[in-house]
């Protein structure tokens, strides 16, 4: 049986994580300009970060595939040396490509957090169904929970950003 001021700590800690949530929400829904921020935007961001690795990814095994053609002309040459450094390359370049897996695990846990941050506000909110938003709204008054500092501040989606045109203009 829980007492009542083990009841008072959980509601306590539920009333901040849900402050820390609403506040998430809010910081998001600036960034993303709407008002209603959820961690839909949360999961959009993350994607942009996905899009944006799976390009780069892309762009680095591109050269290195073009790397690889060029090597491919130089090892024809019957020279020692050119062979060798030939050799060096395509180990240099076998090695990026193992590098470029950090695209897929990136991807993966990526995912692992968004389904995360999901679950977390799933349970969550079926607590504060549970004690009621009245009762949490009485104690958060009470408690007078600070609110979060501002840590969604980030680079920005091309388009949304704003240009190194712009930032130059500013500073001329």
């Amino acid at each position: 049986m829980i007492t009542s001021q083990e009841e008072r700590v959980l509601k306590t800690h539920l009333v901040e994580m849900f402050g820390h949530i609403s506040s998430m929400r809010r910081e998001f829904a600036a960034l993303q300009g709407n008002s209603k921020g959820s961690f839909a935007t949360m999961t959009d961001t993350l994607d942009a970060i996905v899009e944006n690795t799976e390009a780069a990814g892309n762009a680095i095994l591109e050269s290195m595939e073009a790397i690889g053609a060029s090597v491919a002309k130089l090892q024809g040459v019957d020279e020692p040396t050119v062979a060798a450094v030939c050799g060096e390359i395509v180990d240099s370049t076998n090695n990026v490509f193992e590098a470029c897996a950090f695209q897929d695990l990136t991807g993966q846990r990526i995912t692992r957090v968004v389904k995360s941050l999901q679950f977390i506000e799933d349970h969550i909110n079926r607590l504060v169904r549970m004690w009621g938003k009245e009762e949490l709204a009485r104690l958060a008054a009470e408690l007078a929970v600070p609110s979060a500092p501002n840590l969604m501040e980030g680079p920005k989606r091309p388009g949304v950003a704003i240009s190194q045109d712009d930032i130059d203009k500013l500073f001329a």
